[in-house]
Order: structure tokens, then sequence, then C-alpha cells
């Protein structure tokens, strides 16, 4: 069977799961093994997903299950998104989690954000949720690295209101090292922008991704999606297989004059 929510396109034989370890072939069809299995949630404030012009000053109820369709090995979620063995986890059906929801309103709680692992692999929990969220008067937010395939982001779209997509690099050698497609990505952002509010994020890797050129042309094209999208640029540190040091801030706020040029919401993170 194939699994077609993102474009590895995963075949797999009976009992065998995908890249992501979050789909699997059970019994002839392609399952969400981690339906409804929460790893992290958290009443986060709106700017930490980060949206800066979405709700400003609002919380959001965040939560995370397990897996991923990437492997970067600077990952900061790396125990949820790829884990050696599967971490510990609670059930939520989208009903309890979209009333979880609304009892966290009288605190400022605007709905639902799906994060801290990579959500998408976990599309139809997502898409069930959003339907129970929206159906509350409750907002939904993808915070994604933007890997799906057209087909399963134009069925979930509709009932999403704010995305934060990932935008790892402007380079396809980036993306293959790290097990992504560039043009899958573009395409999200491009999509995403025509249906919900968007906002961009890429964290600079030293050596990697942290060139002028590269920067520079990746906010031309962003520009050309739309000038008045939020670009987050943001400091990287080291995690997981990644020890190298942290980017030097006056890199970052290099990178973000030259963004500046071409795009009117600029900002800086993690510095």
């Amino acid at each position: 069977m194939r699994c077609r929510i993102c474009p590895h396109n995963c075949v797999l034989s009976e009992n065998q799961t995908g890249l992501c370890k979050a789909r699997g072939n059970i019994g002839g069809e392609i399952k969400c093994l981690n339906y409804g299995r929460i790893t992290s949630i958290a009443l986060d404030p709106i700017e930490k997903k980060p949206l800066e012009h979405f709700y400003k000053g609002g919380k959001i109820l965040s939560v995370g299950s397990f897996g991923c369709n990437m492997r970067c090995g600077f990952c900061q979620n790396h125990r949820i998104s790829v884990f050696g063995s599967e971490p510990a986890s609670v059930y939520l059906s989208p009903d309890e989690l979209a009333e979880k929801a609304q009892e966290c309103v009288p605190a400022g709680n605007i709905g639902v954000a799906y994060t801290y692992n990579e959500p998408l692999v976990g599309f139809e929990y997502v898409l069930d949720c959003a339907k129970a969220v929206r159906g509350k008067g409750l907002k939904n937010v993808l915070v994604t690295n933007g890997l799906i395939n057209a087909e399963p982001l134009a069925e979930l779209l509709p009932f999403i209101d704010a995305m934060n997509i990932d935008l790892k690099s402007f380079s396809d050698s980036f993306y293959k090292k790290h097990r992504g497609e560039l043009e899958t990505v573009k395409s999200t952002i491009r999509t995403a922008n025509e249906a919900c509010h968007v906002e961009v994020t890429t964290l600079i890797v030293p050596g990697e991704n942290d060139s002028r050129e590269e920067i520079e042309a990746m906010v031309v094209w962003l520009a050309s999606v739309n000038k008045n999208m939020p670009l987050h640029i943001s400091r990287f540190f080291p995690n997981h297989e990644y020890d190298i040091p942290a980017t030097d801030v006056g890199k970052i706020y290099n990178l973000a004059e030259i963004a500046r040029k071409y795009l009117s919401r600029v900002y800086t993170g993690n510095c």
C-alpha cells in the first residue's frame, strides 16, 4: 500500500511503518498510528509558535504527538519526532481536545495549535480535531515543515486559520540531506497563502543555510508570493546530532537586514 500524505509516498508492506514512524500498513490499509496520542500539551503565548501577526497577545493550546517526515540532525524536538523508543502519550479524542481548548478560553486561549512534532504525519487526527475545534468557534493553527502533498493539504486548509511554515533552506541539496523536498514546501507556502494567515520561519544553521546569497534568493521568492508575509529568522543552538557552535547573533541581524530589503515584516528569534 502507498501512503499519499507527503511526497515520500512510502510503499508499505503489511505491518510496516513509513519514514515518519506515524503511519503504517495495518490490515491492507494505511493507518494513522499516532491518532489521538498526545505527547506534549501546553497553553502557550501565540508569539511562541511563532506568530507575530495573528491574535497577538493571545494564548493557544499547543499539542503534539510523535513522528516526523524529515530527519533534521538539529531537531529540537527529536525525542518525539525522531525517536528510538516510542514516547509516552495520553489519548485525547478530537472532541475531548476541543472541549479542553474551550475550557482554556477564560485564560486567554483562542484555539489549538498542532505543533512540537510534525503534525501533518497525523493528518486524520489533525483534520478531525480542526473540525471539532472550529465547531466550538475557536481557531486552528498549524506549525509545520510544509512537507505535504497537494490533495490532503486542500482537504485540510478550509479548517485552518493560520500556519507557521518552516522554510528550512532555499537549497535542494539541504533538503535532500534532511529528507525533505524544497519544491513541495514552496508549493505549500503558495497554496496556504491563498487560504489563511501564513508566517514563515527559517532556522539559520552555521555553514549550511547561512549565506547571504541563499537568504537573498529565498526572500526574493517569498516577496513574489506576498511581500507582507512575516518571516522569522531564528538562531540555531546545538541540539540532537549537531554540536557545532550557536549561530553568531551578528549574522542573524545581518541576514534580517537583507530580508527587510524585500519583505515588510522580518523578525529575529532566539537572540
